[in-house]
């Protein structure tokens, strides 16, 4: 059973756990922490999920992510589910991206991107959780998120100011 910590939606914990995969009362919201990888030459991982996966099994999204755990703050929850899915340790090195709060979704979104030179090879998946990597320029990111190839329309959206300043970046070069 994992448990949550209940948060208002202005990020106020509320003093009550919540249970994943239980109803979560209305006003109440969960963290949920994303990681956005980029190796030091530019280039993105993507993760595939794996098919046991309820939500969008098999698909392919970029970096890793997934709730934090009760006690957990989102900079620690977005470095142990890193770490969990990738094998990747962040060593303190995550730029906050974006927070965004979903009513639907019940969550509060961390966003994280980390700029590393950990080795293209030295990816590790999580039994359960992910099934395959690859590293991908960011042109060809920015052609499978425009397609809709990668990524939840949710966190599309999330990650949608950054993929602008990606855009704007391959222009400029």
């Amino acid at each position: 059973m994992e448990l949550w910590d209940a948060y208002n939606e202005a990020g106020e914990k509320l003093g009550f756990d919540l249970i994943r995969g239980e109803k979560i009362p209305e006003g109440a919201y969960h963290l949920v922490c994303d990681v956005v990888v980029r190796n030091r030459d530019g280039e993105f991982l993507l993760m595939r999920r794996s098919w046991e996966k309820e939500v969008y099994p098999g698909e392919w999204e970029i970096g890793a992510g997934g709730s934090a755990i009760k006690g957990e703050e989102p900079l620690a929850g977005a470095c142990r589910e890193l770490l969990e899915e990738t094998g990747i340790e962040a060593a303190g090195g995550l730029e906050e991206l974006y927070r965004q709060t979903h009513r639907e979704h019940h969550a509060i979104y961390y966003g994280y991107l980390l700029v590393t030179d950990w080795p293209r090879d030295g990816i590790v998946l999580q039994e359960g959780e992910t099934i395959a990597y690859r590293w991908v320029s960011a042109a060809e990111l920015l052609d499978l998120y425009d397609n809709g190839s990668v990524c939840s329309p949710s966190y599309k959206e999330r990650l949608q100011e950054y993929m602008d300043s990606v855009r704007k970046e391959i222009l400029t070069n």
